[in-house]
């Protein structure tokens, strides 16, 4: 069931207005930043957060005050991606998670510990932009979860809700998310002469 229109309460005007700038305006940085990575342009990133906010607010009898409004919002935010902009992206191409996640199939291993910590100080030095321009060619599923896990730091229960998927799923959606990103730097580093003990498992 969406989050956005479970349970509605009716509110008055000012009730709302009230509501949406009490929980929902101190996250709209970070729903940008969020959009700006899914969308890796400015406008689209801006109609992005516009669209999730006038939803956002249409459906805000449905949000239960005191509860995670970043969360709320994200989910919001995703599910406007998917629908509206995933095909409008002029970005690298997007392969469906369902075609990727296939070529994965019976692989069922824990998840290993992370060794290539993303914001460490040498790796910055060493990849400079490439962790963006890494993240940013990642397939779009992949990119999301690594942007909610890494970046905006949501626990896995948070993911499971705001992308809609078993926790089962987040953790090895993840898992190959950053084995993908992790080969993906290694390989240029390696290109660039460095060497990449650091990002080996």
């Amino acid at each position: 069931m969406s989050t956005e229109t479970s349970s509605a309460v009716a509110l008055t005007e000012s009730q709302a207005r009230a509501l949406f700038e009490k929980e929902f305006v101190p996250h709209m940085d970070a729903m940008y930043n969020f959009a700006l990575r899914l969308t890796n342009d400015e406008d689209d990133a801006h109609d992005l957060v516009q669209d999730t906010c006038m939803r956002a607010f249409r459906f805000i009898g449905s949000f239960e005050p005191g509860t995670y409004a970043k969360a709320w919002l994200f989910r919001i935010l995703k599910n406007n991606f998917i629908n509206d902009y995933r095909k409008k992206s002029r970005g690298p191409s997007k392969v469906e998670f369902e075609w990727v996640e296939q070529s994965f199939a019976g692989d069922d291993d824990p998840e290993p510990a992370f060794q290539a910590d993303l914001q460490a100080e040498t790796v910055n030095e060493m990849l400079g932009d490439e962790i963006t321009s890494a993240i940013q060619a990642l397939p779009v599923d992949f990119r999301m979860i690594i942007i909610l896990c890494d970046l905006e730091e949501f626990s896995y229960e948070e993911m499971a809700k705001i992308l809609n998927i078993p926790i089962g799923t987040v953790r090895s959606r993840l898992h190959r998310a950053r084995t993908f990103l992790k080969e993906t730097l290694a390989t240029y580093a390696a290109k660039k002469g460095y060497k990449t003990d650091m990002l080996s498992a």
